[in-house]
């Protein structure tokens, strides 16, 4: 079973989320901001990485830079993000995010492409 850490800090569109992935047969792993995203991820060594940019403490960006610099992994990254924050996106991709979906999104379109980095990752 796929393993995904889901990071976000609205609680209600991550238990949306974590239902909806849940029922494609990943297994979440649900953090409330960046610093809970950084133990799960070293801890549960996820197939795929969700996280939102903007949360408290440790923010998405973090997240990811973490990721590729200090673990040094090439897990598929998703990150989302409110509107008019484009700034934010291109650093995303700089530190090594693989895709971006705008909020407010549509949990469909997450799963697919879920599905579409999954396809493709290396199996390590």
């Amino acid at each position: 079973m796929k393993k995904i850490v889901l990071a976000e800090d609205n609680t209600t569109l991550s238990l949306l989320l974590k239902f909806r992935l849940e029922k494609e047969g990943y297994e979440l792993f649900m953090a409330k901001d960046g610093k809970d995203a950084i133990e799960l991820i070293e801890t549960q060594e996820p197939d795929l990485i969700i996280t939102d940019i903007m949360m408290p403490f440790i923010s998405g960006l973090e997240v990811i830079s973490h990721v590729r610099i200090k673990l040094d992994m090439d897990t598929p990254i998703i990150v989302f993000s409110a509107a008019g924050q484009e700034e934010m996106v291109l650093k995303a991709f700089n530190l090594g995010a693989n895709d971006f979906m705008g909020k407010p999104f549509s949990p469909n379109e997450l799963v697919i492409r879920v599905k579409r980095l999954l396809a493709v990752a290396p199996i390590s």
